[in-house]
């Protein structure tokens, strides 16, 4: 059907070791409309919640370097993948590297550019994933 836009296929895996290092969110889209006096209306865009992961936990060198080629691997925000959230895989964090299990599995994507800041042995990384389907 002409102007139709296929599903997302993911075609490979974020490692385990990289996996833990983000943390779950929530987000609800909503409409928001705010009026000079002050009032706002609110309507609800969708039923069910978008998953967010952000990247929350310090990582190491060989860690960094790791996200960086799976990042520029898939070419930043382009291209999808398998992710595994560790608290909602069966059982608990456990990973499967092939992306054939489907408990705790999630079709995501790099939300924005890579955006990294260096000083005297600390690097600082702000990265987050969205749920695509």
């Amino acid at each position: 059907m002409p102007g139709s836009v296929q599903n997302a296929a993911p075609l490979t895996v974020l490692p385990a070791s990289l996996s833990r290092a983000f943390v779950h969110q929530r987000e609800y889209p909503v409409l928001d409309n705010e009026y000079r006096n002050g009032e706002s209306q609110r309507s609800v865009q969708a039923t069910n919640s978008r998953k967010r992961w952000r990247l929350a936990k310090r990582l190491t060198p060989a860690q960094l370097s790791a996200l960086r080629d799976f990042y520029d691997a898939r070419k930043g925000a382009t291209e999808p993948f398998y992710f595994y959230d560790p608290y909602q895989t069966t059982p608990k964090f456990s990973h499967d590297p092939t992306g054939q299990a489907s408990a705790g599995r999630y079709t995501v994507r790099f939300v924005g550019a890579w955006e990294q800041s260096t000083s005297l042995a600390r690097t600082d990384l702000s990265l987050e994933l969205i749920e695509l389907a």
